[in-house]
């Protein structure tokens, strides 16, 4: 059984991060629509090792590029998405190399035709997402799948190249997790329970003990009179060295200085803004005096339901011309105005076969020429004819279209009013369904047709002005200053709380405390993010005032506290979690010698002082009793040498000393029902936790647990 359950211990699933609809939104979306992106390094050296396997910094800083750029395109705030990038990347590498190591010693591999089931096969489902962006109107066809990836992966295109790369990361991603379940079922399948053992496991469990006892609490000893040295507490971490490894950290105090801006600042900007009211009002040259004002106007219908603007149903309900405001839209006053609406179809659907004069440089954003205007209308006037005398649309669409994004679908699209280029807009939603016509846009030549128009639905010119709430430097620099002040005054961690208990808690100022913060943070607990604050911390010596840092809207001073190395904790460190342990041990000592010699429960009840005899039944092996968690009494009641006896020896417990008598022991009838069933259950339980990635068992841990791990981020990010 040790074999198994170290088996047990050690291996289980291990989750590869897969970071997927981050990797489908350069593979593939950006390949079809024309748009890419490209990541940026930051150099080459290593910026650390697992188990001696260095990782390289130019790669990783790579895919912290990609992470990043995917991160904020799902709206996370620079500075989260950041920290959650550069956590995901070293996660990933990490695991991958500890996974790699295990699976090059099985001989684990992905073969060619696994590898096209994982990315094509309707039923896997690894590559769902993959799937979803590679399905039209007709479905899903893995061959015309496997075309349309071949096509990117064989492209001689420079400019695809971001794309490639990004599609070779997100399958090596793939593999790495099939491999890591084929790995899980491996070890999972290994899981035993032999009939033997849950036999043996029933009989003990269905035993029920009765004892008379006599005990002592350890909180009859007053703290204060046991006292552990740090020697002691160091001889006990040097004997648990495993359960007092630690990471490189450190805690500060902290106190802020507020630099928002003040309800004088906000009367200043909004009396800023009313200055243009007049002006916004009665303007002949709307776009020039918005463009004065810092805001590009398109002038364009927007249906109402597409308008971001907390208080759009306000402003919809004046007539067109009048100004509605100031008011509050994020962290700005704001002026609006409805320039005109009209009534407009809710949606559209089109069909068109574009033919290209230009397309747009997926690095650049710039549209670049491929084709003359002249030849492009007489191609897609050959292409209207055609149709006129009876030609297939879509037969057409599939071999002339340059629209990839909708020739698989016969070229059509649903679209809402102001969703597509103006000329493009302009034509589906103002001429009758049945229109058909070839329309101009910076794409080049559209044969269009008109199929069909639903519902109604309000659009919009809106022209909208703003102006941010900003602290004045009065505000800035009043607080600056006195967070220059308490942090000149205050020359070490004493001073800070000196001076802060003179100084600052008198006007209403709070002291902050934040712990265990490690180099590769960029949160700092109760402050936000602010990863200059991690870097100066790591700069700083223990006991050293900082200078001030801005984070958001404050100015902090703080001071570092503690320092923690990485590897063993430090008796100091320790002493919260040890010191209750030794002094329990010494106070057990102290009760023990009290006691002396054990011969009868009257005679130890008499030398505690009179402690009467308790006498407590219904205790099994398998729970506690009333006694709480007493481990030492289970194991002596039902110890066949015990019974009807003294034990001769006080017992030293986890709440206190004990002297028991076993009265009795017996057996109730086994309720656990079939052994094939228990042994069924208690598989899937042990499966279950093996896939708990807060559980010793979860594989990753335990690899990590025993691996050596070098984390040198901090030194470049």
């Amino acid at each position: 059984m040790s074999i198994i359950q170290d088996i047990r211990e050690k291996y289980a699933k291990l989750t590869v991060v897969v970071i997927a609809v981050a990797l489908i939104g350069f593979i593939l979306t950006d390949y079809f629509s024309g748009k890419g992106r490209a990541g940026n390094g930051r150099g080459s050296n290593s910026l650390g090792s697992v188990n001696g396997r260095n990782i390289n910094g130019d790669e990783f800083a790579k895919k912290v590029d990609q992470l990043e750029t995917n991160y904020k395109d799902q709206g996370y705030p620079a500075a989260m998405a950041t920290s959650q990038a550069l956590n995901t990347a070293w996660d990933q590498e990490v695991n991958n190399i500890l996974l790699t190591s295990e699976l090059d010693k099985l001989g684990m591999k992905i073969g060619k035709k696994e590898l096209g089931d994982i990315l094509y096969s309707p039923t896997s489902n690894l590559a769902q997402d993959l799937r979803q962006q590679l399905t039209d109107s007709t479905g899903y066809d893995p061959i015309r799948a496997k075309q349309r990836i071949d096509e990117l992966l064989k492209s001689k295109d420079a400019s695809l190249k971001v794309q490639q790369d990004n599609l070779n990361n997100y399958v090596e991603q793939l593999k790495q997790q099939r491999l890591s379940e084929k790995y899980v079922t491996l070890l999972t399948n290994s899981t035993n329970y032999p009939r033997w053992f849950l036999e043996k496991q029933n009989a003990d469990n269905s035993q029920i003990g009765k004892i008379s006892m006599v005990r002592e609490s350890y909180a009859s000893i007053v703290d204060s009179t046991v006292k552990i040295d740090d020697k002691e507490i160091a001889e006990y971490i040097s004997k648990h060295k495993d359960e007092f490894k630690q990471e490189e950290s450190r805690n500060i105090v902290y106190v802020t200085f507020n630099a928002a801006p003040t309800s004088g600042d906000s009367a200043v900007v909004k009396n800023e803004l009313l200055a243009s009211k007049a002006e916004f009002d009665t303007t002949a040259n709307l776009a020039t005096f918005l463009m004065g004002q810092g805001v590009t106007y398109t002038d364009a219908f927007r249906p109402g339901k597409s308008i971001e603007n907390p208080v759009k149903d306000s402003i919809f309900k004046l007539p067109a011309g009048v100004i509605y405001g100031p008011y509050i839209n994020g962290n700005s006053f704001a002026l609006a105005k409805v320039i005109a609406k009209k009534q407009v179809f809710d949606t559209v659907k089109v069909r068109h076969i574009l033919i290209s004069t230009a397309q747009r440089d997926p690095q650049t954003g710039q549209m670049n020429p491929v084709r003359d205007s002249v030849s492009a209308y007489n191609l897609a006037d050959s292409i209207r004819k055609a149709i006129a005398r009876g030609a297939n649309f879509d037969s057409l669409c599939v071999k002339f279209s340059e629209d990839d994004g909708s020739k698989a679908k016969g070229g059509e699209y649903d679209i809402i009013y102001g969703q597509m280029v103006p000329e493009f807009n302009d034509f589906a939603f103002s001429k009758p369904v049945g229109s058909k016509d070839i329309v101009k846009t910076d794409f080049g030549y559209h044969y269009m047709e008109i199929i069909s128009q639903k519902g109604s639905d309000v659009a919009y010119k809106l022209a909208e002005i703003k102006k941010e709430i900003i602290a004045s430097p009065e505000t800035v620099n009043t607080a600056l200053d006195e967070a220059n002040q308490f942090a000149a005054d205050s020359r070490d961690a004493k001073g800070f709380d000196e001076v802060f208990e003179k100084t600052q808690k008198p006007k209403g100022r709070v002291k902050g405390i934040a712990v265990s913060i490690r180099p590769v943070d960029a949160q700092v607990q109760g402050l936000g993010f602010s990863r200059q604050l991690v870097r100066n911390i790591y700069k700083g010596e223990l006991g050293e005032v900082l200078k001030p840092e801005n984070v958001n809207d404050n100015y902090v001073v703080a001071a570092i506290t503690a320092v923690a190395k990485e590897g063993t904790m430090s008796a100091a460190a320790a002493r919260p979690n040890v010191e209750p342990l030794l002094r329990n041990k010494k106070k057990a000592a102290i009760l023990k010698q009290k006691i002396g010699k054990v011969t009868t429960l009257e005679a130890a009840a008499t030398a505690l002082g009179g402690k009467p005899v308790e006498v407590v039944d219904s205790i099994r092996m398998n729970s506690t009793s009333t006694l709480g968690y007493e481990p030492r009494i289970s194991g002596a009641t039902f110890n066949p040498g015990n019974k009807g006896k003294v034990v001769t020896e006080p017992l030293e417990g986890v709440y206190g000393v004990y002297v028991i008598r076993v009265e009795n022991v017996s057996a109730t009838p086994t309720t656990n029902g079939d052994i094939a069933e228990q042994r069924k259950v208690l598989y899937q339980q042990t499966k279950q936790y093996i896939n708990n990635p807060q559980a010793p068992a979860y594989p990753i841990n335990a690899l990590k647990k025993a691996a050596t791990i070098k984390d040198k981020r901090a030194d470049r990010f």
